[in-house]
């Protein structure tokens, strides 16, 4: 009984891990919200009254800023398209951010998790409200896959890392342009 009481995940009120002291690590999500949405059917009503089969397409990018007082605000961009041959069923634009309290990490922690766990937070916030606003344009749902926020961040780094190899290693010409 011992061994499996010490398995158990305990989260703690933000109000108390502020209380433990300012060298605590913490990490708060403190908001989320939608910070731009839009939607456009061009092709509507005629669109439902055909037999397309729209092929669908996923842009996703996310940034952050510093709030200053160990807040930043993460910001994940997914972009849906749905397409039948070239015309465009609908488009779906959508910003969801949230509020995060990170305090106590090193600057290579913070950026993992500002790169990593943050986005993977906001994504079934923003994936909800993607689907919710198809279905209310009139069409069948749709399922956004899972995404591995982890991964992406650890091929970010290893094509920076790269990046800058290759920078290093390129010959210079004296300051010529060619």
């Amino acid at each position: 009984m011992a061994d499996e009481s010490e398995n158990e995940l305990k989260v703690t009120d933000p109000t108390q891990a502020q209380a433990v002291g300012d060298d605590a690590q913490q990490l708060v999500l403190q908001k989320v919200y939608v910070k731009d949405m839009s939607f456009e059917s061009p092709k509507a009503p005629e669109v439902f009254t055909t037999n397309a089969s729209p092929q669908t397409n996923l842009n996703l990018r996310y940034a952050n800023r510093d709030l200053g007082d160990d807040n930043t605000e993460v910001s994940l961009t997914l972009t849906v398209d749905a397409k039948d041959n070239d015309a465009t069923l609908f488009l779906v634009e959508l910003t969801y951010a949230g509020v995060f309290t990170i305090k106590g990490y090193t600057a290579e922690q913070k950026a993992q998790i500002v790169g990593s766990f943050c986005p993977n937070t906001l994504y079934p916030f923003a994936r909800e409200a993607i689907a919710e606003t198809i279905q209310r344009g009139g069409f069948p749902q749709l399922l956004l896959q899972p995404i591995n926020f982890d991964a992406l961040y650890s091929q970010a780094l290893q094509q920076r890392a790269a990046q800058m190899t290759e920078g290093a290693v390129a010959p210079t010409t004296g300051g010529e342009t060619h």
